[in-house]
Parts: C-alpha cells; sequence; structure tokens
C-alpha cells in the first residue's frame, strides 16, 4: 500500500476513534450545563418566593436576644460580637421600600419621590435584580440606598447556615453585577421590630453580623402588604409624634397602586409637619454603607446576573419547544392514523381497486450473504416454498463462515455466486447482473419470508408507473424487553408511516428485507450505489425521483431477526440512522424539483428531518426539562401530560397491532420503552448527526446473527422445492 494512502486510513481510523468521544463530551457538557441551569433557575424562581409579611410562625423563645437589642434601636451592629444599635434622629423618616425592584411599581416610586427631592432605602430581592438590573442601576443613579433582602425571599431563620451564606452572597453579587456597587445593609425577609426578634432570628443576624452585614428593621409598619386602601396606609405610615422613624413600605410583591397613592399624599403631609426624609445611614449617622464594587465582585455578578438571564430564557424556550412538540406530536398521531385507516381502506376495496391484472411472471431473488449461515438455510427453503414462481440467486460476499457451501450442500434449485467481499450493494448489483426476470426481489439473509409473500409483493407492478414496492417487515425474535421493543417499532413506527408515505406518494425506504422493484428501473439508475450506509434507502430515494411510484403492501409479510442485545441493536441503528442521513443529504434536491420527485421533497424528506431528526435531537432536553418540572413545577401536570402521551401512543399501538393483525400483548412494555429505548434510539440520532457533521466516514457494521430464524408454521424446512 502507498505510503500516503496509509496515512489517510491512519487517519480516518483516529478520526473514528476520536469522534465518539467529543460527541459524548460535548452531550455531557450540554446536559450538565442545562441541568444546572435549570437548578439554579428552579432555586432561585421556585423554592420560595414573596408572600405577605404575616406568613410567620409565632415568635418563639426571645432568652439569647440581648436586652439592649430587644429595647434598642432598629439598626443593628456588631451582633456576633458587641451587639449594639442605633436610633433614627428625631423628626427624621427613612423610607424604604421592600421586594423590589418590580417593572410596574417601582419606577412609579421612584418617581414620586423624585418629584418630592427625598431618598430612600430600597432592600431589594436578588430575583428581581436579575430580572430587572436596569431599575437597580436607576435607584442607584437617582441618589437612593441600596440594602439586600435576600435572592428568593426565604425565612432566614429555617434555613441552613450555608443557605443563609448562599442567600446573601448571590444577592450582594446581583447587586454588584446590576449596579457595580456593594452594600451592608440587610433586611430579612418577614422581619419587623426590635421586640418580635427571638432566638433564631438572633442567630441569623449574628451569621449576617460576621459576614459583614448591618441588620436594619423597622420602628413603623405601613401595611400596605394588606391592601387596607391608600387612606389606611397613610394613616398606618404616619408617625405619632415627634420620633424619627424607619418606615416599612413595599415597592413589589403585588398590587402597590395602593402605595404609590398614599406615598404621593405623605411625604408633603410629613414635610409639612417639620419632618426630613433620609437614607437610613443618614437617618442614624452611620458610614456610607454603599460602596462601588471591586472588580471581581462585579465581574462575578455580571456572570450570575448573565447565567440567571440565561436560565430564564432556557425554561422559557424549552417551555415553547414541549408545547411545540406535544402540538406536532399529536397532529403526527391524528394524520397517521387518519392515513392508516383511509390506506386500510383502500387496500380492502377489492376488484375495484385492484393495481390491473394478475403478475404471473416469475420473480428473480436475490439474497445478499455474508457469514449468514445461522439463518441462510431457513431463508432459502422458505423463498422455494412461495406459491408463485421464483428464481433464486444467491450472491457469497465473501463469507468466512462456510454460507455458500452451506446452500450448495442443500441441494435446492438455487444458484450461488460466490464473490470477494466487496460489501453488501455490490452483491445486490452482482445478482443484479445475474438475474433472468424483471422483477426483482431483494431479501436479506437473515429474513424469512411466508409462503404468498413473493406473489402478494409484485402484484403491485400490474400497475406501470410503480417502480418498487415494500414489503411488511416483522420481527421474529420477540423474546424478551428488547425484542418486544423492536417488535412495537416495526408495527407502529416503521409501518403505520409507510402507510403514510404510500398515499402521500414519498416512500423513502424500501427496506432490506423485504422489497420488490423493476430490473429496467434500477439499471436506469445504474444499479445500487454504494456511497450510503442505507444502500435501501438510498436506492428507494433515487427511484421516486426518477419519477417512478413506491408502494407499501402489508399483506407481503417477511420475518426478519432482530439485534438481540442493546450493543447489537445501537450498531445497527446507527447505521441505519447515518445512512439514512447521508441519503436525505445526497437527494436534498428534491425539495426544489417538481412532480415525484418534490413530493419526495417537500413531503418524505421533510417529514423525516422533522421526526427522525429534530425531535430526537430535542429530547434530551425534553427529559431534563420534564424533571426540572417534577421537582420546582407542579408533578401532577407533569405526570398527567406523560400519561397523556403514553395513552396516545398506546391508541396508536393498538389499532397499528389490529391493522397488521398482531395480538396487543407486548404493548404492556410501552411505559418500559420510555426509560431505555426511547432514549438509546436519540442518542443514536445525536451521534449520527455528529458523526455527520464532523464528516467522519463511519465503516459499514454486520449486524450479530443469532440462529433463531425458521420457515414460518406454514413452510417446513424439509419441504421439496416448488
Amino acid at each position: 500500500m502507498p505510503h500516503h494512502r496509509r496515512r489517510a486510513l491512519l487517519r480516518r481510523d483516529r478520526t473514528r476513534q476520536i469522534t465518539p468521544r467529543t460527541h459524548w463530551l460535548l452531550l455531557s457538557v450540554f446536559a450538565v450545563t442545562l441541568s444546572a441551569a435549570l437548578l439554579l433557575q428552579g432555586y432561585t424562581h421556585h423554592m420560595f418566593g414573596i408572600t405577605s409579611d404575616a406568613v410567620t410562625d409565632a415568635q418563639g423563645s426571645s432568652g439569647m436576644v440581648p436586652a439592649r437589642v430587644a429595647h434598642g434601636g432598629p439598626v443593628i451592629a456588631g451582633a456576633a460580637t458587641s451587639p449594639h444599635t442605633a436610633r433614627v434622629r428625631p423628626r427624621t423618616i427613612a423610607l424604604t421600600f421592600d421586594d423590589g425592584p418590580d417593572p410596574t411599581w417601582t419606577p412609579r416610586i421612584l418617581d414620586v419621590l423624585r418629584r418630592n427631592h427625598v431618598h430612600a432605602t430600597f432592600f431589594v430581592v436578588g430575583t428581581q435584580v436579575v430580572a430587572h438590573p436596569e431599575l437597580v442601576r436607576r435607584i442607584v443613579a437617582d441618589g437612593h440606598q441600596i440594602g439586600i433582602h435576600t435572592f428568593t425571599h426565604p425565612d432566614l431563620a429555617r434555613l441552613a447556615p450555608w443557605q443563609r451564606s448562599l442567600e446573601l452572597r448571590e444577592t450582594q453579587l446581583a447587586v454588584a453585577g446590576a449596579a457595580g456597587v456593594t452594600t451592608a445593609l440587610l433586611r430579612p425577609p418577614y422581619s419587623s421590630k426590635n421586640d418580635a426578634l427571638d432566638d433564631a432570628d438572633w442567630s441569623v443576624l449574628k451569621q449576617a453580623d460576621a459576614a459583614g452585614y448591618v441588620t436594619v428593621l423597622s420602628t413603623q409598619d405601613a401595611e400596605d402588604w394588606q391592601r387596607p386602601g391608600a387612606h389606611r396606609i397613610l394613616a398606618n405610615a404616619t408617625p405619632h409624634g415627634h420620633g424619627g422613624q424607619v418606615l416599612l413600605m413595599h415597592d413589589a410583591g403585588g398590587d402597590r397602586s395602593q402605595t404609590v397613592a398614599a406615598l404621593a399624599s405623605l411625604v408633603p403631609r410629613l414635610k409639612a409637619q417639620g419632618f426630613t426624609f433620609a437614607t437610613v445611614s443618614e437617618a442614624v449617622g452611620m458610614a456610607a454603607p454603599v460602596r462601588p464594587a471591586g472588580l471581581s465582585d462585579h465581574l462575578q455578578g455580571l456572570a450570575l446576573v448573565r447565567a440567571l438571564q440565561g436560565g430564564d430564557w432556557a425554561v422559557r424556550l424549552l417551555g415553547w419547544l414541549m408545547y411545540a412538540a406535544g402540538a406536532i406530536s399529536v397532529l403526527r398521531a391524528a394524520v397517521v392514523l387518519t392515513a392508516a385507516r383511509r390506506h386500510r381502506r383502500l387496500r380492502a376495496a377489492g376488484p375495484d381497486r385492484s393495481w390491473g391484472p394478475r403478475v404471473t411472471e416469475p420473480v428473480s431473488v436475490i439474497v445478499p450473504a455474508y457469514n449468514e449461515s445461522a439463518g441462510i438455510e431457513a431463508a432459502v427453503r422458505s423463498l422455494l416454498a412461495s406459491d408463485h414462481p421464483v428464481e433464486i440467486v444467491v450472491v457469497d460476499d465473501g463469507s468466512t463462515d462456510g454460507t455458500a457451501d452451506l446452500v450448495e450442500s442443500l441441494g435446492l434449485p438455487v444458484r450461488v455466486i460466490r464473490q470477494q467481499n466487496a460489501g453488501k450493494p455490490a452483491a445486490l448489483n452482482t445478482g443484479l447482473a445475474a438475474a433472468t426476470w424483471d422483477l426483482v426481489v431483494m431479501v436479506d439473509g437473515d429474513t424469512v419470508f411466508e409462503p404468498d409473500t413473493v406473489r402478494t409483493l409484485v402484484q403491485p407492478f400490474a400497475d406501470p408507473r410503480v417502480g418498487a414496492v415494500s414489503g411488511n417487515a416483522k420481527v421474529v425474535n420477540r423474546g424478551g424487553l428488547l425484542g418486544r421493543w423492536q417488535h412495537i417499532e416495526y408495527v407502529v413506527g416503521f409501518n403505520l408511516d409507510r402507510r403514510l408515505f404510500d398515499l402521500a406518494e414519498c416512500m423513502p425506504t424500501v427496506p432490506g428485507a423485504v422489497g420488490a422493484f423493476r430490473r429496467r428501473a434500477l439499471l436506469e439508475l445504474g444499479g445500487v450505489s454504494d456511497v450510503t450506509l442505507a444502500e435501501d434507502t438510498d436506492l428507494t430515494m433515487a427511484l421516486c425521483r426518477n419519477g417512478w411510484r413506491v408502494v407499501y403492501e402489508e399483506g407481503a409479510r417477511a420475518w426478519t431477526e432482530a439485534p438481540a442485545s442493546l450493543n447489537a441493536l445501537w450498531r445497527q441503528r446507527y447505521r441505519w440512522c447515518y445512512g439514512t442521513l447521508q441519503a436525505m443529504w445526497k437527494h436534498r434536491g428534491a425539495l426544489v424539483q417538481r412532480g415525484a420527485a418534490g413530493k419526495l421533497g417537500r413531503r418524505g424528506l421533510i417529514y423525516l428531518l422533522l421526526f427522525q431528526v429534530l425531535l430526537p435531537l430535542l429530547a434530551p432536553a425534553v427529559d431534563i426539562f420534564a424533571l426540572y418540572g417534577l421537582v420546582f413545577l407542579d408533578p401532577v401536570r407533569i405526570i398527567g401530560l406523560w400519561l397523556a402521551f403514553l395513552l396516545l401512543q398506546l391508541l396508536m399501538g393498538l389499532y397499528a397491532f389490529r391493522l397488521d393483525g398482531e395480538r396487543p400483548g407486548p404493548l404492556w412494555s410501552l411505559p418500559l420503552q420510555q426509560f431505555v429505548y426511547r432514549q438509546l434510539m436519540y442518542l443514536v440520532v445525536i451521534q449520527s448527526v455528529f458523526t455527520a457533521v464532523s464528516g467522519s466516514r463511519l465503516r459499514w457494521q454486520r449486524m450479530e446473527r443469532y440462529g433463531s430464524l425458521q420457515a414460518p408454521p406454514q413452510v417446513s424446512l424439509d419441504s421439496e422445492p416448488r
């Protein structure tokens, strides 16, 4: 072998070794990233949330709260070391607003404050900061003060210490990322006055102090969270006497129109009474608690804000995709079932719907075989038992297990052609060149025909427009869950789709297990192409584009051996899927063609792209989102939707099994199929797409044979040739 060719082969081998690992790495990174984003989004949006300030437990023991704190001022510092408090100066009002920023009410409150030339302190919630960072910047730009009110508005006293730290740290980062500042002010959610502190609250204040925070409680509550009316809020917010107050109000958490109206009257009234307004730090004379954020905090904060915004975007997108996928799946089910019913009615219409004069001419049956010794005898004998005249040509493609010798030793009227191993397309072309008759049936060496299969399969050729006929491939080894699942897939998936494709005149695949062709139609194409791994799909699409009609004959049954292990199934479906992608790309020109080619392109190819490529690619994200919904959303609703789709699949399965004359027993395993088989199939699609996009060339992989094939009950292996 030339040196340059050997190097090229080595490069291809390395590509085959590296590419799958890259695929799984990319998929793993995607899954982990999406899961982390959804976990963060779920925690921040659904674990807690803003509720009424009245939603608190009864006050517990307060023996650990120092008396100078319980009876001191509302601003508490040094809780972990040397507790001390500060009171507001007389005739001073520190306006404070909790739970924001809110896109509706915060701007209106800011407008009222600006008109009255007063400043306030806003205790912001981290999730609201992430959602509306521009409002935080406006608060700071207008000269107001920022404090934190935790990230998700939980009762800190009920949280573990690590969760408290997380709540404070994430809120601080959100503020740093949104407005470029940090703050030392904290107001715990559901807090009120000093004398309401209990031991659990005090543990929160000590931990906050250790983290560098000064706690700000309130001395007067406007009780606007009750929405008692603007006049009542105004009365609640008006001080009795001349003492300074930290006034608690809200700019988010619901309809705050009453708060806005009351505030517009309150500020001028109190000014007229001689009160002044100040931020918390100004009201108690403390050093400025709000400072520019360091570069590290600012960058971390920006990353946090972007990550959470990305999580919100991902949840919305996944939600829409789930709705779209659900709607498309329901629509597909309705179309497929309607088409299947119509297809059956047309086929059952009797003589009025016959293809034409009965086809009685002999048929050449080509059996490409590579190491098929386990099942070739059953396959050949079943073909010889056909009630239609057949010529059988077995093309041995360089088998190493004595397949050709075995067939010759049977002493049956079968032509055996030996060739060096060149692949299935080459074997088919060899058989095509040796065939005597114009009608050709191609059958895999792992497939058994019923006596009437060939006769039934060739009857559509009475219509001169028909160039190929797809038969009904059925799984013979149905034992075990894997066998049942493939049996369900063949009956419910493949056969229902073929009925639809037949009606729409866009059949994309005549399966290698059971298909019939006009020999001259194949010769017009130059025979079977070897440029894809799905030669049956490539050949069928080429026939459609060449103006031939391809139909489905469900009565032509063939029994094929399906993979009996997950590894073997993976290899088979990987080859099928990759080959189908190759064929779709090769025949993409059909999308803009007219006539029969246009039907294939705008019907068949788009159908394959949507349901065999795009939806499987979205399946991992849908599964992750479903788990997210079970944990953070309404699990009853998620389970209900899953059961609804399962019921839809079950109904489709029952109808498909009825059409095929199958017992519905295997459908009991349908729920289990959703947790193993479905994932395997979409992983196959993902790997195939990545392989195709990367430009790797996948080699043909032969399926392992198990020797489970036998002639059907009405065909004895000892029957004489016809």
